[in-house]
């Protein structure tokens, strides 16, 4: 069963999170409800008078308050900023046809590139987050490629960005019976090396922009583990450039990285590998394709229905 964000969103336990950053549901000052009514008033106007072709580009049932302030967030509560990073999202998912990607891609070849690029999610964080792990030390591109191509692989990632928002946000939503609208990500850089990163850098630069300019305001921690030397005194040259808000979600770990992750992620969730309990059998598809979370149990899955399955 599909169902508009709106009816989604009405499904979620609305409540705000301990904690919730400014800006965020539940969390506005008056600078900023006032922003999000301006913003909404423009949509409609705009839609009405059908200026650049809003109405047919822009899809109403993604004109909910919680998308409209994660583009307002992006853009600091400017309201023509933020309306144009919306609606260039809009343009590109009507002419992408992203509304539909979901049945429309199969990405067949999926069991067998998982294994030249490890990335997956796996149960959820202490506050609810989906984790998302990529092992990008074990890219091998050159054997991958002869599977896939870049643009599939995209397809993938956007397909994965649309089952995110679409299920596994409401059920760990209410699994852990708050509003969740981000996600852990997991980042290890295990065996990287100068020619691994390098042949994937394409890859990675198109993702990035798909994730800031389409899906913004998702990322809620983000650890880098087995960073090689040196990784975290460069990131801290740069810190100063990035917006602070950002800094504070980012970690930047060495080998010994079990301690921190344990503080974010429960034992029985964190896979073994990792430090933690969790393991899967092979029979369920093991950690690349098993797809586990609140997502996949009855309890928490809600109108939208369970999330299609990669096998």
């Amino acid at each position: 069963m599909k169902c508009s964000l709106q009816e989604l969103n009405a499904s979620y336990p609305l409540k705000t999170p301990e904690g919730a950053l400014p800006g965020t549901f539940g969390n506005l000052n008056d600078e900023q409800e006032a922003a999000l009514s301006q913003l909404k008033t423009l949509i409609e106007k705009n839609i009405a008078e059908n200026t650049d072709n809003a109405a047919e580009i822009v899809n109403k049932d993604r004109c909910d308050d919680l998308t409209l302030l994660r583009f307002l967030r992006a853009r600091k509560f400017d309201v023509s900023l933020s309306y144009e990073m919306f609606f260039n999202c809009q343009k590109w998912r009507h002419e992408k046809k992203i509304d539909t990607i979901i049945d429309d891609f199969n990405y067949e070849e999926k069991p067998i590139v998982a294994k030249y690029y490890p990335q997956y999610y796996h149960k959820n964080d202490k506050e609810g987050r989906p984790v998302y792990y990529e092992e990008l030390g074990k890219v091998n591109l050159t054997e991958m490629l002869n599977f896939t191509d870049e643009k599939r692989m995209l397809n993938n990632l956007i397909k994965e960005y649309e089952l995110f928002e679409l299920y596994r946000l409401p059920a760990c939503s209410r699994y852990i019976n708050h509003l969740v609208e981000t996600s852990c990500t997991i980042l290890d850089l295990k065996g990287i090396s100068i020619s691994s990163a390098y042949s994937v850098i394409t890859y990675v630069k198109e993702a990035s922009y798909i994730g800031q300019n389409y899906y913004p305001e998702r990322m809620g921690k983000f650890y880098l583990i087995n960073a090689p030397f040196g990784f975290s005194a460069a990131f801290k040259l740069f810190k100063p450039f990035l917006d602070p808000i950002t800094v504070s979600k980012i970690f930047i770990l060495g080998g010994s990285y079990k301690k921190d992750l344990l503080k974010q992620i429960d034992a029985a969730n964190l896979p073994v590998k990792f430090g933690g309990e969790s393991e899967v059998s092979e029979a369920e598809g093991g950690l690349l394709l098993s797809d586990i979370g609140p997502w996949r149990e009855e309890q928490y899955i809600g109108p939208e229905g369970e999330a299609p399955k990669a096998i």
